[in-house]
């Protein structure tokens, strides 16, 4: 069973792996009868359709189509309330989770999945509030006469930091990522965001990149920016690709690298939705020690998160070394372009994955 939504790219192709590895398909409990095979539920009725028959289910993220950044806490925290309802039905339903729902919540969290990382010894981009003790919301008790924006500039002085990421902690698909860069000897600066104050006031989610570069259009949208649960992190150098530079995008699922993406832009934020472009992980022809390294980091990834079959993991190579340092993971980052409309891999692994449970029952 699949919790979703009907009609996306993900249930089509998913839909399609299914009918491939020889899954009848339905979208309705009603339909199903009695007949094992894949059944689509939608979000909208998803109570309705769970029932007490032991089932094997994969759990899609919910569509949100608000476009405002305020109410990006609130929706989370209504999806994590879900995910701890189903969590608590895994045993009177019967259920058998793809990804289990606290592992889903767990990787929600930047915060909490970059620090479990840590504890393993894992390479990942660093945190920079936990060096300087500015907090999530950009407030610092010894400089209470400052804004945020103010405050943030003033730390990144004295460290001698030029270039951070502001993160919230909760969400994806860049929504609130913002790059900001600052030279305290010319005070010039530039702020790299989706983000935009919609009639001044309103902070939304544009889907689109924009470069901000005066201070009067800068510290509004920052001190919004940092008002919200965010994490802040070093600007890392990425390697780069016939002048782009890039980062990868790696699928994980069952122990295993199911797909590789190299994501390349001329700017600092590398999702591929902003315009940025695809490339194939050959083309870069890294060495073989580097891919490996890759995997393995990949692989230990997983193993921290009890759980966790399937993950997408954004892996920084640093410029230079090819060092990798993990950005993040996602426990639903699964959906990549660039495989549904060519071989479909993830998706017909998950098929498998699905159809060898409906015939052993394991």
């Amino acid at each position: 069973m699949v919790l979703g939504n009907l009609h996306t790219k993900r249930t089509g192709y998913l839909r399609q792996a299914a009918v491939q590895a020889g899954l009848p398909v339905f979208f309705d409990k009603k339909a199903a009868g009695n007949g094992k095979g894949l059944i689509f539920t939608d979000w909208s009725r998803w109570r309705e359709e769970l029932t007490e028959n032991e089932i094997f289910l994969k759990i899609e993220p919910p569509l949100w189509k608000s476009s405002s950044l305020k109410e990006l806490n609130y929706l989370t925290k209504e999806y994590e309330r879900t995910l701890e309802e189903l969590a608590l039905m895994e045993k009177t339903h019967g259920i058998v989770f793809f990804n289990h729902p606290s592992a889903i919540a767990r990787l929600l969290n930047k915060n909490l999945c970059k620090q479990r990382l840590k504890e393993a010894g894992l390479p990942v981009t660093e945190q920079l509030e936990t060096e300087t003790g500015l907090t999530a919301t950009g407030k610092q008790k010894s400089e209470v006469n400052l804004s945020a924006a103010e405050q943030l500039l003033k730390i990144m002085g004295d460290k001698g930091i030029c270039q951070i990421f502001i993160k919230p902690v909760k969400g994806s698909g860049a929504a609130g990522v913002s790059a900001f860069r600052y030279q305290p000897s010319t005070e010039r600066m530039a702020l790299y965001s989706c983000a935009m104050l919609c009639l001044g006031k309103s902070l939304v989610n544009t889907k689109q990149l924009r470069c901000y570069t005066k201070p009067e259009d800068i510290f509004p949208l920052l001190n919004q920016i940092l008002a919200l649960d965010c994490i802040l992190e070093r600007w890392y150098a990425k390697a780069e690709y016939q002048g782009f530079s890039y980062d990868l995008r790696a699928v994980m699922q069952d122990g295993k690298m199911d797909f590789l993406l190299a994501r390349l832009s001329k700017g600092p934020i590398t999702n591929l939705h902003l315009n940025n472009r695809p490339l194939p992980i050959g083309d870069l022809q890294l060495p073989e020690s580097v891919l490996c390294n890759i995997t393995s980091v990949c692989q230990e990834a997983m193993a921290c998160f009890e759980g966790v079959r399937c993950a997408g993991i954004d892996i920084l190579l640093e410029k230079g070394s090819l060092n990798p340092r993990i950005i993040e993971m996602n426990g639903q980052g699964d959906l990549i372009y660039q495989d549904i409309y060519h071989d479909n891999i993830i998706y017909r692994h998950q098929a498998q994955i699905m159809a060898d449970w409906l015939k052993d029952g394991t």
